[in-house]
C-alpha cells in the first residue's frame, strides 16, 4: 500500500521503516499532546514516517475495575486536535461494529485488536468506512490465517490493509514472536511488528499484564533486519503510572535513541 495515501504522513520518500507510537490509552489531553509533541520531533529529524496511536478506549480489560478510558467522545476529540496540531495520522482500535464510524470521522486508520480480527461484521465495517484497517494478527493464529482477514478487507471494497504481528501465546503466560512470519504475511499485505505487544506476559492470576520493556531494542533489531515494514511501540512519559499497558511500554526518554539506531540498521539492510 502506498503510505502517501494517507493524510499527512510525512517523510514517505525516505526509505524508513514507518512507525505508529503513543500511548496505550487516550489518558487526557495533555499527555497526548506532550507524546504526540515529543514523537513528532524525533521522527522529523529521522525522517520516520509517523503514525500516532492513541486507543480512545480499552475494551479488552482483564479485570472489571481496569480502566477502560475517559470518554468515547472526549478522546476521539483528543485523537483529531494531535492530528490537526501536529499535522500526522492517528490510529485508534475498534471493538464493536458501532465503532466503525463514529472513530473513522476523527482518525485516519482504524485498528482491529488481536482477540477480535476473525470477527466478520466488525473487519467488514473498518473496511468500509474507506480507511486503512490495522489487523492485528490473533495471538492463537498463523501468519498464513491472515490471508483471510485481509481478503476480508479487500472483498468489502477497500485495498488498505495492514498486518500487525503481536505475538503468538507461549504457554500460559509468556509470548514469542516469530520472525518467519513477517515475510509469510507481506505476501498478502504490508506488515508491521508491534514490539511492546510482543512483549507481554499476559497474568491471568492477578490481572495484571505484565512485560519485558528491557527486550523492546533486542525485538525491534530484529524486526528491522528482517525488512518489516513498519513498527509500531506504545511509549509515555511515566510508563510506571500509566493507566494501561504500563509494564511493556518504552519510556519516551528512550525512543530517540532506539530509533536512531534502528534507522543506521535499516540503511545498512538497504545497502545489501
Amino acid at each position: 500500500m502506498n503510505l502517501s495515501l494517507i493524510p499527512n504522513i510525512k517523510h514517505t520518500d525516505s526509505n524508513n521503516f514507518f512507525l505508529l507510537a503513543g500511548p496505550c490509552a487516550i489518558e487526557g489531553e495533555d499527555m497526548a499532546l506532550r507524546i504526540a509533541e515529543k514523537v513528532v520531533e524525533i521522527t522529523n529529524k529521522l525522517e520516520i514516517p509517523y503514525v500516532f496511536k492513541g486507543s480512545f478506549k480499552k475494551a479488552n480489560r482483564s479485570r472489571i475495575d481496569s480502566f477502560t478510558g475517559i470518554g468515547d467522545e472526549k478522546a476521539l476529540k483528543i485523537l483529531k486536535k494531535v492530528s490537526e496540531t501536529f499535522e500526522v495520522p492517528t490510529v485508534t482500535d475498534i471493538h464493536e461494529v458501532s465503532n466503525a464510524e463514529k472513530a473513522a470521522n476523527y482518525v485516519d486508520v482504524l485498528q482491529i485488536p488481536a482477540f477480535l480480527v476473525r470477527q466478520t461484521d466488525l473487519v467488514v465495517a473498518a473496511a468500509k468506512t474507506g480507511k486503512v484497517v490495522n489487523l492485528k494478527k490473533g495471538q492463537f493464529m498463523s501468519p498464513e490465517a491472515m490471508q483471510h482477514a485481509v481478503k476480508k478487507v479487500k472483498d468489502s471494497g477497500n485495498d488498505k490493509a495492514w498486518i500487525t504481528e503481536r505475538g503468538t501465546m507461549f504457554g500460559y503466560q509468556d509470548m514469542l514472536v516469530d520472525f518467519r512470519g513477517i515475510p509469510t504475511m507481506q505476501q498478502y499485505a504490508p506488515t508491521v511488528l508491534d514490539v511492546t505487544h510482543s512483549l507481554q506476559q499476559p497474568n491471568q492470576s492477578s490481572g495484571v499484564t505484565g512485560g519485558r520493556p528491557d527486550m523492546i531494542e533486542t525485538i525491534a533489531r530484529a524486526g528491522v533486519v528482517n525488512n518489516v515494514d513498519g513498527l509500531f511501540m506504545e511509549t509515555h512519559f511515566d510508563p510506571a503510572n500509566a493507566k494501561s499497558d504500563g509494564a511493556n511500554m518504552l519510556h519516551i526518554d528512550y525512543l530517540e535513541k532506539l530509533l536512531t539506531n534502528l534507522v543506521a540498521i535499516r540503511k545498512t539492510i538497504n545497502s545489501l
